[in-house]
């Protein structure tokens, strides 16, 4: 008479095992449509003001008229688009950390860039800052490989004055596009731009507090598009430009000029890059640990050098320095979906947009009042996601409150005082007028005076003694 079976080596319970062993990561998992889709939405939602934020400040500060604005903002949603398809879908071993991560041109690079602006003669300007981002591409691409290496130098306490430094020292800018954005005009300043930048605030703060859902994450762009409409009826919002924009065209190689290579300049965001590539970092580990695929040095390695590809690129079609966004991180983090195929759609869509300029084109015609009651809130996040990490860097050490006082007062010097470096040389100008390359650099020098010169010999010492 047979024996029955005696264990699970054999039957049909043994597929079981190879079934889960082939099932579908999250990471990995394709979506149908009808989810697809508007989750691709929510990550667009996220990203749309700030991938159009550095544009529109780069281009009012140097002056570019409005098909200059247009080709600027597409550029930077091309770029987007593309380095955040090459982040997702991944190019072999070679490139993209294959995670739902989106890359776009970064905040923390305006205040440096402004300053490159303000230092640098009439025509020359974006030449310099592009000729300044692509030797900040060249270094990413060259420290990329190494940089886990380095992470030790940039821990929360220095990552944290850079990201509230990234919020405080922007904040003149919005309050400038507030009064109306020409400081020239005889206007500027006027009551009907304060209020059209206040209705647009309440709106926001409107939205975010009775929305819900897909429109409670889209405050800040709906809260534009009616102060928009508000400011037809008085006359504040002019669209005429909007009929010359073309409806499909491909950004032009170096269309504002050859880049200019400027050693200041390019030591600034050298800097710059340095803190953009601690946060693609920090982005790509805790990305990591929401979809639990552990990042490993070849997947940070990989997500790195992405950046450096997309930042040392942008600069031919008019982009700028590109870096990991944290509130799409957090859209992960939220909604649960952490297929990496939404992400590439949405990098999809951006592309699409950047090769529509008249869709630049609308986002270039909000008045400025409505960008500076939308300004204060992104801008003000910003400076609050860097007092949340400050908070996680042990500030009860009297040490770290120091150099966190130091590093932010040496930052804050070129807002409160703009003309204390000017019996400087200009390359010192250059680094040290912008609060975030200054308030950076102190950073890193007092972290390593403080917690890594000598270290390891008290250490010793202290050991030795026990």
């Amino acid at each position: 008479m047979a024996q029955p079976a005696t264990g699970p080596a054999e039957g049909p319970c043994t597929a079981s095992p190879t079934a889960a062993d082939t099932a579908v990561h999250p990471v990995d998992e394709k979506l149908p449509t009808a989810r697809l889709v508007p989750a691709a939405l929510q990550h667009i939602a996220a990203m749309y003001a700030g991938v159009v934020t550095p544009p529109l400040i780069i281009g009012q500060a140097v002056g570019l008229d409005t098909a200059g604005m247009t080709r600027l903002i597409a550029a930077s949603l091309l770029i987007a688009g593309l380095a955040t398809l090459l982040q997702t879908i991944g190019l072999r071993r070679f490139a993209g950390n294959r995670l739902p991560f989106v890359n776009a041109a970064s905040s923390a690079g305006i205040a440096p860039m402004l300053a490159i602006a303000e230092t640098s003669a009439p025509g020359h300007q974006l030449p310099t800052i592009y000729g300044a981002v692509i030797v900040a591409g060249v270094f990413c691409l060259a420290v990329g490989p190494f940089f886990g290496r380095l992470l030790r130098f940039f821990p929360p306490l220095v990552t944290g004055v850079v990201i509230t430094l990234i919020g405080v020292t922007l904040m003149p800018v919005p309050v400038g596009w507030a009064q109306g954005g020409d400081a020239t005009a005889d206007d500027f300043g006027a009551m009907k731009y304060l209020a059209l930048a206040a209705f647009t605030l309440v709106v926001i703060l409107l939205i975010q507090r009775f929305g819900r859902g897909f429109v409670k994450q889209i405050a800040l762009l709906a809260g534009m598009f009616i102060g928009t409409l508000a400011a037809v009826p008085f006359g504040l919002a002019d669209f005429s430009a909007l009929g010359s924009a073309p409806v499909a065209a491909l950004p032009t190689p170096f269309a504002f000029g050859a880049p200019e290579f400027q050693p200041a300049a390019i030591l600034s965001l050298c800097i710059v890059m340095l803190v953009l590539m601690t946060e693609s970092s920090a982005g790509m580990l805790a990305l990591g640990e929401i979809c639990e695929r552990r990042t490993d040095g070849p997947t940070l390695t990989r997500g790195l050098r992405t950046d450096g590809i997309a930042t040392l690129l942008g600069p031919v079609f008019g982009g700028f320095p590109t870096s990991a966004f944290a509130q799409n991180v957090g859209v992960v983090s939220l909604t649960r979906v952490r297929s990496r195929y939404v992400v590439a759609a949405a990098g999809g869509a951006l592309l699409v947009l950047g090769a529509f300029p008249v869709l630049g084109a609308v986002v270039s015609l909000v008045p400025m009042p409505v960008l500076g009651g939308a300004g204060i809130v992104l801008f003000g996040s910003i400076a609050v996601s860097g007092i949340r990490t400050l908070s996680e860097a042990g500030l009860d050490d009297s040490s770290n409150i120091i150099l966190v006082a130091v590093a932010l007062g040496a930052g804050i010097i070129p807002l409160a005082a703009p003309a204390f470096y000017a019996g400087f040389p200009s390359w010192a100008q250059t680094v040290l007028g912008s609060g975030i390359s200054a308030g950076a650099l102190v950073a890193v020098l007092l972290n390593l005076f403080f917690h890594h010169l000598g270290t390891h010999s008290r250490h010793a010492v202290a050991l030795k003694s026990s």
